[in-house]
């Protein structure tokens, strides 16, 4: 045999094992293969092409390992058993920028299912690794490095105490201040990943001087990377009133309004958020949100959106009501309340008309001005309606009983008040009489509407224990008129006329 043909044996053994890796690789992208590829044992024909002589092999063999551990944790724990990653892990340090690449895309395929598979990589010495490479020459490796860092980082506060532990927050903002704009994304994200479990760590990546470069970036003109930037920023800005603080100092307002506006509505959505995170802290904070214009610009965002996009502005106009009557008149001012109560009937979630609910009664609270302002836009019954349904998650009952609630205590606005009397159930009905019982004293006019509009009849058709708050409002009532008129409106008045003639002799001269 002579050494061509020898050689060939070789030649024909590397074709075969070439052509195995790009077919499983390429099979591996179609979901419906992953079952006949797992059975068939492929994890186990996979692992010792991952240290092939041959370079291009070990990148497919990566590659297909990654996106079939990518599939479901079944397969991802399949790489764990089959104790592939400290191969991955050292072929990391050792090989090219492609096979680096391919690496970290397993590492992170492995890492994103759960945090056992994330505690898996860190216990195998991955983030060492992984955060060298954030200091490649290679943008695309930095990129793949960041990327399985921050799929690590994500899942709880011990696995980011370990990604900060092996110091990737200063490589991941010098990431940021990179050309490349995928690299910049996947930056910002994983610093987010890493700043949303507790302020401890949050305060990690401030220190690493996080804040003024992502800042910077709030108007770039990439939707994808504006997302990542205003989510990095509120996960830092949610903490504390100190972390918020420090996000405001970076002169993000007004620039961050212009977000509110963007065609993409996640950059929608993570302003909002961001917003939202630094107006919930103090009157203060808030106060320097309206100053900015930042109410007008998220009831104009929440107007011009839907859905689970709305939520995180709703919530923001609920906040600023509650710090103080002043905020809350900037929300009405700025024509909050007709905004949420189109919110509250048009959208299909409950938890989002739960929300409605919530920021309403936050504004409507603190005078019979702001009760007013809610009431006029004929938002209680429908509030009433949420509350009383059956189809109503229980979060939206309790969210829109405590609204109706602390509206009515405040309400002196009677129009609004009436149509109570005769829907409400009794526990809201003793507020409702009650506020009737505050107002009539003081007000002739509302006294005389009171019995016209057969609001004085309905409540002495109302049934209430002797001695009870209910049967105090209504004495509170009667008192408000001579005690003719109220028999003749209360119940059985009209028998008792009939019996009298039935029993008067009439007088014949």
């Amino acid at each position: 045999m002579s050494q061509r043909q020898v050689l060939q044996v070789f030649e024909q053994y590397q074709k075969a094992r070439t052509q195995f890796v790009q077919m499983v690789a390429e099979l591996a992208t179609r979901p419906q293969n992953i079952e006949t590829l797992q059975n068939a044992g492929v994890m186990s024909l996979l692992r010792p092409l991952l240290l092939d002589v041959v370079p291009t092999i070990q990148q497919t063999a990566a590659l297909a390992l990654g996106r079939l551990a990518n599939y479901n944790d079944d397969l991802a724990e399949a790489v764990v058993k089959g104790d592939i990653l400290p191969q991955l892990v050292y072929s990391l340090a050792e090989q090219n920028r492609f096979y680096k690449k391919a690496a970290a895309f397993v590492l992170r395929a492995v890492g994103k299912h759960s945090p056992q598979l994330a505690q898996a990589i860190v216990d195998c010495g991955a983030l060492d690794t992984l955060v060298i490479c954030l200091e490649d020459f290679d943008p695309g490796v930095k990129e793949a490095a960041a990327w399985a860092l921050g799929y690590i980082a994500r899942h709880n506060a011990e696995l980011s105490q370990a990604v900060v532990d092996a110091g990737a927050v200063p490589l991941l903002v010098l990431c940021i201040q990179e050309p490349e704009i995928a690299l910049k994304r996947i930056a910002a994200s994983t610093l987010s990943d890493i700043s949303k479990h507790s302020p401890e760590l949050a305060q990690t990546v401030v220190d690493a001087g996080a804040i003024a470069h992502l800042a910077q970036m709030i108007l770039s003109p990439d939707a994808k990377l504006k997302r990542q930037i205003l989510s990095a920023l509120s996960q830092i800005a949610k903490h504390s009133v100190d972390l918020a603080e420090m996000v405001v100092e970076a002169e993000i307002f007004p620039v961050v309004l212009t977000c509110l506006k963007d065609k993409d509505d996640y950059v929608k959505k993570n302003a909002s958020t961001l917003i939202r995170e630094i107006a919930k802290h103090t009157p203060e904070l808030a106060q320097l949100i309206v100053n900015a214009g930042g109410v007008a610009a998220v009831i104009d965002c929440v107007g011009s959106c839907k859905g689970n996009i709305r939520l995180p502005g709703i919530m923001m106009l609920g906040y600023v009501a509650a710090h103080s009557e002043n905020l809350a008149m900037a929300v009405i001012i700025s024509k909050g309340v007709p905004q949420l109560s189109v919110c509250l009937s048009e959208e299909p979630e409950d938890h989002i008309k739960a929300a409605a609910a919530w920021a309403l009664g936050q504004i409507g609270r603190h005078t019979p001005e702001h009760a007013r302002a809610v009431a006029v836009t004929n938002t209680l019954p429908v509030l009433l309606s949420l509350y009383m349904s059956p189809e109503s998650s229980e979060d939206l009952q309790v969210k829109s009983k405590k609204a109706i609630k602390s509206i009515l205590q405040k309400c002196t606005y009677l129009p609004a008040l009436e149509p109570f009397l005769y829907d409400a159930p009794p526990n809201i009905l003793k507020h409702v009489v009650g506020q009737f019982s505050k107002v009539l004293p003081h007000d002739s006019k509302a006294r005389r509407l009171f019995v016209t509009s057969g609001g004085l009849k309905k409540v002495q058709e109302i049934k209430a224990e002797p001695g009870s708050l209910l049967q105090e409002y209504i004495n509170s009532i009667n008192n408000c008129y001579p005690e003719e008129i109220v028999r003749y409106y209360s119940p059985g008045y009209s028998e008792t006329l009939l019996q009298r003639v039935d029993s008067y002799q009439p007088l014949i001269n």
